[in-house]
């Protein structure tokens, strides 16, 4: 089958009217991805081949989108919406090049598996003209019935034209179907519009197939691989059956979650063995985490690598460009953003750092601030190996801090820090007898004064 050619035709003309929403229905992200890159993914692992995408509203915004995801994927424009069948037919120059297969799938079923698509191809490769999606469920009022005979399809009925015997089959169109490239023209070509909308249907390929005695067959995938959304209450559900079969593969590579429901994973993240996740923890996209590493409570990655060995949180949040080095230490209620922590560096505790490295041993007390931003521009402050920063110290970048320097405590350092030297930026102390209670006397009368 992996020397058949195939061109993958993606309805994505859905509107996002249903999920009350301007952006286009297949846009809408589960784990962080648009539907329709998920759909992409399912066919690239497929070995779908080309793709030929069918978009209608908001054209421009799902063909910008798909370039990310879907790169070299051609675009064509579904002007009216006039049903499935004339939506495929959109790709009518793609098609007519000469495919061994047809695959149609639809962008708004993220949930479609790889081994639903590879059967679609097999069935094809078997020698069948038409092959539909299936799924079977004890539910299926609101869905189209497979109508069998034997091992051949003969029909796809809607429910609202099956006989009281027909509404009674549980195997139902899963809306994905492959036909074979020689054929796929002729039977597109051949779906009228002769039904109460005046549309065209893709469905009608199959009664149209076995009607002229060519070979039709079904096949059975899981009901989530059909599972459409149409509005926000299903992308959540979808988001949720995702993120579930997510955590099972994640734990099955050997990751320790001690809470597994409250651990949630973007659609690239790359968790490393013996890594332990603790709860109410969110990674965003692009995500790295090493072997080793221990992420603990209610912390916020994104953007972010953490080597080996290396401890983040509780109440740490990692944002784009922090790179957190082997056997480093992120504590609690911890910022980091464009950074380089390097290996055995320590950041225990109640700091933002940004822009910046911190080398290899240093140690950043609590509440050290590096202020990298001077409301034009970002600069950076160079923390060298071990380096030892006080408590409540603020760093205004650009600087250097040196190797083996220490800055004290409750400083404000605006100038570089030559290697093993100890900076004071702090104004002296003085204390003056007696003057806090009358300072304390004087600001009373005046309280009493206002009433």
């Amino acid at each position: 089958m992996s020397e058949r050619t195939c061109l993958s035709v993606i309805l994505a003309a859905g509107e996002g009217t249903r999920m009350k929403s301007a952006t286009p229905k297949v846009l809408h992200k589960i784990a962080g991805l648009e539907m329709l890159g998920h759909v992409t993914r399912a066919l690239d692992a497929a070995g779908a081949g080309d793709k030929a995408l069918v978009v209608g509203h908001g054209a421009e915004a799902v063909s910008r989108a798909a370039e990310g995801f879907a790169p070299g994927a051609e675009t064509f424009i579904q002007a009216e919406r006039l049903g499935t069948g004339h939506a495929v037919l959109a790709a009518r120059a793609a098609i007519a090049r000469g495919y061994d297969d047809v695959l149609v799938t639809f962008g708004d079923t993220p949930l479609i598996s790889l081994d639903a698509l590879a059967a679609l191809r097999a069935g094809l490769a078997a020698g069948a003209d038409v092959v539909v999606m299936g799924f079977r469920t004890e539910r299926p009022t609101g869905y189209g019935r497979l109508i069998e005979d034997g091992d051949a399809l003969v029909a796809i009925r809607e429910e609202k034209d099956c006989s009281d015997e027909e509404r009674r089959i549980t195997f139902c169109n899963g809306g994905a179907m492959a036909l074979a490239g020689s054929r796929a023209l002729e039977l597109l070509d051949a779906i009228g519009n002769d039904n109460a909308k005046g549309e065209y249907y893709l469905t009608d390929a199959v009664e149209i197939a076995a009607g002229r005695g060519l070979t039709v067959r079904a096949i059975e995938a899981d009901y989530e691989s059909a599972l459409g959304i149409n509005n926000r209450a299903e992308l959540a559900g979808a988001e949720t059956i995702w993120q579930n079969r997510r955590r099972r593969t994640v734990m099955l590579d050997g990751v320790t979650m001690i809470d597994p429901q409250t651990v949630y994973f973007s659609h690239d993240t790359v968790i490393g063995r013996d890594t332990v996740i603790e709860p109410n923890v969110f990674f965003g996209p692009g995500v790295t985490v090493g072997e080793n590493v221990t992420i603990r409570a209610s912390s916020h990655l994104e953007e972010a690598r953490v080597d080996e060995g290396a401890s983040v949180g509780p109440f740490a949040r990692l944002r784009p460009g922090a790179e957190i080095m082997e056997g480093a230490k992120i504590g609690n209620f911890v910022e980091i953003k464009k950074t380089r922590v390097e290996p055995g560096a320590k950041v225990p505790h109640l700091s933002y750092v940004g822009d910046a490295r911190v080398g290899a041993k240093a140690n950043l007390g609590a509440g050290t601030i590096t202020c990298n931003y001077d409301g034009f521009s970002k600069h950076f402050t160079d923390i060298e190996p071990g380096a030892f920063i006080g408590t409540n110290s603020a760093l205004v970048a650009p600087l250097t801090i040196g190797a083996g320097a220490y800055v004290a405590s409750g400083s404000v350092i605006t100038e570089s820090v030559p290697a093993d030297a100890l900076a004071f930026g702090r104004a002296r102390q003085s204390n003056r007898a007696g003057l806090g209670k009358r300072l304390r006397d004087r600001l009373a009368a005046i309280k009493a004064r206002r009433g």
